[in-house]
């Protein structure tokens, strides 16, 4: 006689080849954006691009591949995104593609390259996306992250620099509801800031002891990156360190001198920090970030904990890309930083203004026709076709918070008629499914 191996030890052997099997999970640094937080993204970028709208910006949208040369020219070799962080693809033949590591390069490309230069100037445009650098993943920053980014090209006109500030400063406030600190400075151009480069080097030289290794490395491919240091070390170094507004060149003090006018007569409030400079070989003159505001004593300026976007003038960026002579200026939010600071501030959940309950076989084949109506009326409806139980639904709709539920049942789908009930009162009403939308717009 042949016995049947008992039920719960074929259940184990189960599970055991299941845990035995290794387990797929998402490559380091990259970050699945689930629904919540989905849904807070989207409403954000939606605000955010009526702004932008608003102030003259149009949306355009690059590839995420581009060849390498577009990076290694703007960016320049001794960045840490070109010597670290660029994701390479291998591919056939002799070019190599890589993934976008930043907006401003392939905006100014396709600025060129699709004859954007011949059209009226200056070209205001904006986009969003994903954008990836192979660095070491920390708090509120994946290799695979997703930027809003904006750029102005064919102009040097200071309105604009203080056009862009504003338009990041009003997203951030309104669309994040979040409160900021914005933090500006000057980098000077390419007639001032080689003295000043050379005064940052001489300073920096007789501090080598104190210095990290990434800073004896940037002192002699690129001194201006020793500024940006993190290292609490280098900090104390820097706040001794000569400041490049005591080296502008007459354009450059003018320029500067222009903008601050500006955004003061704007009431847009700002703090000077002599030693901002954005890490990137093509930034000239304007330079600027924002912080989470977190107020010192009166009178001083916050610390800068945690930065949500900054930019700046690149005047030089389309000769080194190519060739052209275009002024421009940009910036960009990091949206993932953002939406984590909503996520804290708001609640996400939406309530429904009803909750749609079907019962039986003739009431779930005539569904979804109703749940299409409520969808063009644009009712915000909540449902759970796959239940089948009065009750179950009822406390589904009771969670959800939704003022109505609308009860669809055999007799009603038979009758086409429809149970509206108040939720809060159990009161209940028969309605012709023809006349449903009229009634409940009247009620909502």
């Amino acid at each position: 006689m042949i016995r049947k191996k008992p039920k719960e030890n074929n259940q184990e052997q189960e599970e055991e080849k299941i845990n035995k099997k290794p387990k797929i999970t998402k490559a380091r640094g990259m970050k699945d954006v689930l629904t919540e937080e989905y849904v807070l993204r989207d409403n954000f970028i939606k605000k955010a691009k009526a702004i932008a709208e608003f102030y003259g910006f149009k949306p355009i949208q690059t590839p995420h591949i581009e060849k390498v040369e577009l990076f290694t020219s703007a960016l320049g070799e001794a960045t840490d995104i070109v010597e670290k962080q660029m994701y390479g693809l291998k591919i056939r033949g002799k070019n190599k593609l890589v993934l976008r590591p930043e907006g401003t390069a392939p905006v100014v490309r396709a600025y060129v390259e699709n004859g954007m230069h011949t059209k009226p100037q200056p070209v205001m445009l904006f986009y969003t996306g994903s954008f990836f650098r192979h660095e070491k993943p920390q708090k509120g920053r994946s290799r695979e992250f997703q930027q809003l980014g904006f750029e102005i090209l064919g102009t040097d006109d200071t309105i604009n620099d203080a056009l862009i500030i504003k338009t990041l400063s009003a997203i951030l406030e309104e669309a994040a509801g979040l409160k900021i600190s914005l933090y500006l400075n000057s980098m000077g151009c390419q007639e001032c800031r080689p003295k000043y480069k050379k005064e940052l080097k001489s300073y920096y030289s007789k501090k080598t002891r104190n210095l990290c290794k990434n800073c004896i490395r940037r002192l002699k491919v690129n001194p201006l990156r020793l500024l940006d240091c993190k290292e609490e070390k280098c900090e104390k170094i820097k706040e001794d360190a000569p400041q490049i507004i005591n080296f502008l060149c007459s354009d450059c003090t003018k320029h500067l001198k222009e903008l601050l006018e500006i955004l003061d007569a704007s009431d847009i409030s700002y703090y000077l920090d002599h030693h901002l400079v954005r890490g990137l070989d093509y930034y000239s003159q304007t330079v600027f970030e924002f912080f989470v505001e977190e107020k010192n004593k009166e009178n001083e300026a916050p610390k800068k904990t945690l930065a949500l976007g900054g930019g700046g003038r690149y005047n030089s960026l389309a000769e080194m890309i190519t060739g052209r002579d275009i002024p421009a200026i940009g910036a960009a939010l990091g949206v993932d930083r953002i939406v984590k600071l909503i996520t804290k501030k708001k609640k996400t959940k939406k309530i429904p203004k009803v909750f749609f309950i079907q019962l039986g076989s003739e009431a779930k084949r005539k569904s979804l026709k109703i749940l299409e109506a409520l969808r063009k009326s644009k009712i915000l409806t909540k449902h759970s076709l796959t239940k089948n139980s009065l009750k179950s639904q009822l406390k589904i709709a009771s969670k959800l918070e939704a003022p109505y539920a609308l009860i669809f049942g055999q007799k009603e789908a038979l009758e086409d008629n429809i149970i509206v009930r108040n939720m809060e009162t159990a009161s209940q009403e028969i309605i012709p499914t023809e006349k449903l939308i009229d009634y409940l717009k009247k009620k909502l």
